[in-house]
């Protein structure tokens, strides 16, 4: 299974290469378009990580692929340029998706 990271910033999709998540930098909805069409059309690729800041202002768009394809699992990513205190989301990602408390 593989990652694939959808971005608004260079930062991000730097250090996710660094352990080996491929992904694009997008600005525009029809650039997110295209890199969850890639995404889904890539049968290896099993989780779409998805910048804060893009799930929040292409939503209806994000919601559309997450409720008609099963595969992959789509998911909200905060970085550092996230508003919320990023600290508490990783730890309760890390609870709902592994069921481990930190």
């Amino acid at each position: 299974m593989k990652y694939f990271l959808i971005s608004d910033n260079t930062d991000t999709l730097a250090a996710m290469r660094m352990v080996g998540i491929t992904g694009v930098v997008v600005h525009q909805e029809a650039e997110v378009k295209a890199a969850l069409e890639e995404a889904v059309q890539d049968p290896e690729v099993g989780l779409v990580l998805i910048t804060s800041k893009l799930y929040t202002q292409f939503q209806t768009l994000v919601f559309h692929y997450k409720l008609h394809r099963a595969k992959p699992l789509i998911v909200e990513m905060p970085d550092r340029h996230s508003n919320d205190n990023v600290a508490d989301d990783i730890k309760r990602y890390i609870y709902e998706v592994v069921g481990i408390k930190i």
